[in-house]
């Protein structure tokens, strides 16, 4: 595997960073998954976007400009081959000392990776996953916000720890006043009849890619779209339950608490949008060099 560092692409076995790193020190910096589909990068102007913003929201610069973020990205696909995989792009901080000022920082570093990914077991897909609600909150607004898909995942990971330590692969976070953000690596929805809700990001959600195109494509459909604020009780009441992100997906929730949701199987709307989706991933998106 190669992987680009700073303008450069490297065998993987030479692909280090400085013990300096504030992104190491103290996940200082950004990053974003990204799909690759049928030779194509998915939304790629969407993620770049969003990297954007989230270093803007840090105040950290980005020393290239999205043109050449988005060859980066391409050419490190082209370089390992992928035509179906993931992509990690990596922005962090850059080499400063053991304190904590970031204006110590001199240049932003960036990072490139191109491989493979499967979040979940084929068969989740099938018969869908169970899924608890855990102790840890979703990060206030204020302290760090969800909407910077920054490279400090702590609150992500200690949910995630919950989550497997009660036997299941996935979970939902709550955000600190009790309603429900998101799952520690997804967004969610909850069909009622032809309504989908999904929580806002003032609850604490990601404004998450995948998200945002199940929303356009349910919409095309005929579906109610709705961003409104959610408890658990709209879970535990719902039809039908499914979680979104780049690596997960469209995948279906079958149980939450311990509770089966709908028919204890995947819905017929998660079914139809996650067909939808999958047809739309593999003609979306700027083509990777031959």
């Amino acid at each position: 595997m190669k992987i680009w560092i700073n303008g450069k692409l490297v065998p993987e076995r030479d692909a280090k960073i400085s013990v300096f790193d504030h992104g190491l020190l103290y996940g200082d910096g950004v990053f974003e998954g990204i799909r690759a589909y049928n030779g194509r990068v998915f939304l790629l102007d969407e993620h770049l976007a969003r990297l954007w913003d989230s270093a803007k929201a840090i105040a950290l610069n980005i020393p290239v400009t999205r043109k050449s973020m988005e060859k980066a990205v391409l050419e490190t696909c082209r370089a390992n081959r992928i035509r179906d995989g993931y992509i990690r792009l990596v922005v962090t901080r850059g080499v400063g000392t053991l304190g904590l000022n970031p204006y110590l920082c001199k240049k932003a570093q960036i990072i490139v990776i191109a491989g493979t990914i499967q979040l979940y077991p084929e068969e989740l897909y099938r018969n869908g996953m169970a899924v608890v609600t855990v102790g840890t909150h979703r990060n206030m607004t204020e302290a760090v916000n969800p909407r910077i898909k920054s490279l400090n995942y702590l609150n992500n990971i200690l949910a995630k720890i919950e989550a497997i330590n009660s036997g299941v692969m996935e979970c939902i976070l709550l955000n600190p006043q009790g309603y429900v953000a998101e799952a520690s690596g997804d967004n969610i929805f909850a069909v009622l009849g032809k309504t989908l809700t999904t929580p806002p990001t003032w609850c604490g959600a990601l404004r998450g890619i995948t998200r945002d195109a199940v929303m356009r494509l349910a919409a095309e459909r005929g579906y109610e779209v709705r961003e409104d604020v959610m408890t658990r009780y709209d879970l535990y009441v719902a039809d039908e339950v499914f979680l979104t992100g780049t690596a997960a997906e469209i995948i279906g929730v079958t149980n939450i608490d311990r509770r089966p949701i709908g028919s204890g199987k995947p819905g017929p709307v998660t079914r139809e949008l996650g067909a939808a989706f999958a047809a739309y991933a593999k003609g979306a998106g700027t083509p990777i060099p031959a």
